[in-house]
């Protein structure tokens, strides 16, 4: 069995399939996955902090920037995680998969535990995350959860991997060390120990070698052709390069504007959208329809047991302010706009709130969990932020939160919420 895998392993063979071209793509994959593990618990931070977190809101397009970068990583990590597969695909018929354990059969099992776990998590953790962008749930587990878990799982059992391929890894970090024709052999044998191998099993079989059949199978197995079509190592780094551009510069529209006029494939465009802006979920969507268009409409704000009600007419009544902040969305879109509402500070200055209160949220909508959100002081006292009444010099259309919504410099779009109700002080 293991002349038959060696032939095999032999056959497949190819310039790009080497040590050296393994730890290339695996050092641009592990630092794609390190970019999305730090962006993403930022993302998921803002959205459900500890008690002690408090965050920065400028400068204004942090939150735009770092989860443009979270989403075009996550892209990214298709064709790094493809190519990284294919250089090493010959190691799959490693014989026996795990030495035994006097041999180092422990680490060959930490080795190949940790690349099965990572290899799976990981492809998981992109399909659902590049699904989400376009709000596709075909699975019955809840994406957040699910997708934050599998973060760690991915990041733990790449540390594992590393330290133990550590130095193989140091060997061929540097081009200069790659040896011309590398064997790619998982067991790490050279051709000679296998020629003296496969030697001791011809002489072994010497009484039945008249019979025609095993001398056959040696010289099938010792005459190994070099594959017709080797992929060389300047093909293979050419293809990788042209597919992660164009996955970039076909989807980063939506993130970046200097890529806007490429963007072909991913889901949101510039300027696409009630008011020229982009929605991810509508008032129909929400259920919001006749309660936000109700003219008994009315904006109550509440500390403790002092409470003041705003009406329409009211809230757009006092002192406007306009403000320039981009709605940018955990999918990875985003967009700069123009808001004109009332300051956030002046409205818990209404009720006796102080520099130091945190504010509830709270929308028309009942069946999403962003239906409340919470709102730390250091956005709260931030002159930019608005209980937005109008949106690009216009009312509000209903899909972008008619009659009031919250817009803050650095959040998430899912806690800029639309279709206000209620804002009350939590401490």
């Amino acid at each position: 069995m293991r002349f038959l895998l060696y032939r095999l392993r032999r056959s497949i063979g190819s310039p790009s399939r080497n040590p050296r071209m393994a730890t290339v793509t695996g050092r641009l994959l592990g630092l794609a996955f390190l970019i999305c593990f730090g962006t993403g618990l930022y993302s998921h931070f803002l959205q459900e902090p500890l008690a002690w977190m408090t965050f920065t809101t400028r400068p204004l397009w942090l939150y735009q920037v770092t989860q443009g970068i979270h989403i075009t990583a996550g892209i990214l990590c298709f064709p790094l995680l493809l190519g990284k597969l294919y250089v090493v695909f010959p190691d799959l018929f490693q014989y026996p998969p795990v030495r035994s354990l006097k041999k180092g059969g422990a680490v060959d099992l930490l080795e190949r535990g940790s690349i099965a776990l990572f290899v799976g998590a990981s492809l998981v953790e992109i399909t659902i995350g590049l699904l989400n962008t376009f709000q596709l749930y075909i699975w019955p587990f809840g994406f957040r959860q699910v997708h934050y878990a599998l973060a760690y799982v991915i990041i733990g059992s790449l540390a594992i991997h590393i330290a133990v391929k550590l130095p193989v890894i140091r060997r061929y970090w540097f081009k200069g060390r790659m040896p011309e024709g590398e064997p790619v052999l998982a067991s790490g044998r050279e051709d000679a120990e296998i020629g003296r191998e496969m030697a001791d099993a011809r002489a072994a079989s010497a009484p039945f070698a008249a019979r025609g059949i095993t001398g056959r199978v040696f010289d099938w197995i010792d005459t190994t052709p070099a594959p017709d079509k080797a992929v060389s190592r300047r093909g293979f780094v050419a293809t990788l390069a042209v597919a992660a551009a164009a996955l970039v510069a076909f989807t980063g529209g939506q993130s970046f504007r200097v890529l806007d006029r490429l963007n072909a494939f991913a889901p949101r465009k510039a300027g696409i959208g009630p008011q020229s802006l982009p929605i991810n979920r509508t008032a129909a969507a929400a259920k919001v329809t006749e309660t936000a268009v109700d003219p008994g409409w009315t904006l109550t704000i509440a500390n403790g047991d002092r409470s003041i009600d705003l009406s329409y007419a009211d809230l757009t009544g006092m002192p406007q302010t306009s403000v320039d902040l981009p709605i940018a969305c955990v999918e990875g879109w985003s967009q700069m706009a123009s808001w004109r509402g009332v300051r956030m500070s002046e409205l818990a200055a209404l009720v006796g709130a102080t520099s130091a209160d945190a504010f509830k949220a709270t929308s028309l909508e009942t069946n999403s969990r962003y239906g409340v959100m919470t709102m730390g002081p250091e956005y709260v006292n931030d002159p930019l932020t608005l209980v937005a009444v109008q949106l690009n010099g216009e009312p509000l259309d209903i899909d972008h939160g008619y009659p009031a919504r919250m817009i803050a410099p650095g959040r998430p779009g899912v806690l800029q919420t639309k279709w206000l109700s209620r804002l009350e002080v939590t401490s």
